[in-house]
C-alpha cells in the first residue's frame, strides 16, 4: 500500500514542478523586458539628477507632462491624426508596391527596363521627396501622404518582385490543369507563395512610414504628433517632446505586438522552427 501512494506523491510532484516551470518559462521574457525597462528609468533619473536642466528633464516629469496633455484631449487627437496618416499611406504603399513588384518580378523585360527607375526611389532621401510634393502639389493631407507612401513603395517593390522570382511553376502548371480561372489563380496560386513576402514588406513599412509621418508633419502640416513635437520644439519644451514622442512609440509598439508580429507568425507558420 505504501510504494503506490509513494509513486502517486511523486508524479503529482513532477506535474506541479513541470507546470511551475512551463509558467516561468512563459512570464521570463515578460519580465526580462519589465527589468530592462525599469534598469532605463533608473538611470534616466540618475542622470537627470547629476544634470538638473531644463533641456534634460526627468521621467517624472515626462510622466508629468503626459498626464496633462492627455487630460486635456490633446494628446489623444493628435495620436489620432498621426495614425490615420499612417495608416493611409501604408495601405497606398502595400497595394500599389506589391502590384508593381509582382509585375517585374513576373516579367523579366520590364524588370530590366524599370530596375534603373527603382534604385533612383531607392537613393533620393525623404526629405528631398517631402519637399517637393509640398512645392508641387500645396501643403495638404493629399501632398503628405503620397510623400510618405513614394518614400516606401520602392523597399514594397523589391520585397514583392523577389516573392514573384520565387513563385513555384508547379502550381501554375496545376491551375492550368484544372483551369483556374484569373481570380482563382490569384487566391490559390499566387497570394499562398506571397504572403511572407507581403508580411516581411508589410512589417518594415510600418516602422519606416511612422518615422516619416512625424516629418510630414512637421514640415508642412498643423496637426498631429510631429507637429506638435515642432511647437514645443519652438518652446524649448523638452518635456512635452518626450511625452509625444514616448507616446507615439508606445502605440506603434502595441501595433507591432498585438497586429504585426501574429500576421507574420501566421504567414510563416509553415516554416520550419529551429529546435
Amino acid at each position: 500500500m505504501t510504494a503506490p501512494e509513494t509513486g502517486d506523491g511523486t508524479s503529482g510532484a513532477a506535474t506541479d514542478m513541470s507546470g511551475r516551470s512551463s509558467l516561468a518559462t512563459a512570464l521570463m521574457p515578460a519580465l526580462t523586458v519589465a527589468v530592462s525597462l525599469l534598469g532605463l528609468c533608473l538611470l534616466w533619473s540618475l542622470a537627470a539628477h547629476l544634470w538638473q536642466s531644463r533641456a534634460f528633464p526627468s521621467p517624472g516629469q515626462v510622466w508629468q507632462e503626459l498626464l496633462r496633455e492627455a487630460a486635456s484631449g490633446d494628446l489623444f487627437y493628435h495620436l489620432g491624426v498621426s495614425l490615420g496618416r499612417v495608416a493611409a499611406a501604408y495601405v497606398v504603399a502595400m497595394i500599389i508596391g506589391s502590384v508593381i513588384g509582382v509585375v517585374l518580378g513576373s516579367y523579366r523585360g520590364a524588370d530590366r527596363f524599370f530596375n534603373p527607375w527603382l534604385i533612383l526611389f531607392l537613393n533620393i532621401p525623404a526629405l528631398v521627396i517631402i519637399v517637393l510634393a509640398y512645392i508641387w502639389f500645396g501643403l495638404n493631407e493629399a501632398a503628405a501622404i503620397g510623400a510618405v507612401a513614394v518614400n516606401k513603395i520602392p523597399n514594397v517593390v523589391v520585397t514583392m518582385r523577389e516573392g514573384a522570382r520565387a513563385l513555384d511553376p508547379i502550381y501554375a502548371e496545376m491551375a492550368a490543369v484544372y483551369r483556374f480561372g484569373p481570380l482563382d489563380r490569384i487566391r490559390h496560386v499566387l497570394l499562398p507563395q506571397l504572403q511572407p513576402y507581403f508580411a516581411a514588406a508589410s512589417r518594415s513599412g510600418i516602422a519606416l512610414i511612422w518615422k516619416i509621418v512625424l516629418v510630414v508633419e512637421l514640415l508642412g502640416r498643423s496637426n498631429g504628433v510631429g507637429f506638435q513635437i515642432y511647437l514645443y520644439f519652438q518652446l524649448f519644451d523638452v518635456a512635452a517632446i518626450l511625452a509625444y514622442t514616448l507616446a507615439f512609440v508606445a502605440v506603434m509598439l502595441v501595433i507591432e505586438l498585438l497586429l504585426v508580429q501574429p500576421v507574420e507568425r501566421h504567414a510563416t507558420r509553415w516554416r520550419r522552427r529551429p529546435a
